[in-house]
């Protein structure tokens, strides 16, 4: 019993390690999709305002396979969506907007999402 209990824990400390995960191809292409939308519209350093609003749409307009990438998308779209109708003046858009290119740059490095 105590060995069972040490191999579950084990395998689960593995399920949860820190390392890269193997990436498929269907999420390589969505990833490239992202940053190629990312990539495009205003300068993020010069006009945060239009650039959020022109990722709205595009980043809608993408399809992914993986749940988890499917919710981060959305997350960022509408996360750029409230700093666009606050013109960039709430706190708390622009902390969403921070969380949630945080969370799709993880998800897909090099994706190129502004906080």
């Amino acid at each position: 019993m105590a060995l069972m209990t040490c191999t579950a824990a084990v395998l689960s400390l593995a399920a949860c390690s820190s390392g890269p995960r193997p990436v498929g191809a269907a999420t390589r292409k969505t990833c490239a999709e992202v940053q190629a939308v990312l990539s495009d519209g205003p300068d993020p350093g010069q006009d945060k305002v239009g650039y959020a609003e022109a990722q709205i749409l595009p980043l809608r307009q993408i399809h992914a396979a993986s749940p988890g990438l499917r919710s981060a998308i959305s997350e960022l779209a509408d996360a750029y969506d409230r700093f666009f109708a606050t013109n960039g003046q709430s706190a708390a858009a622009t902390s969403a907007v921070a969380a949630a290119a945080a969370r799709m740059n993880r998800l897909c490095p090099g994706a190129g999402a502004a906080a």
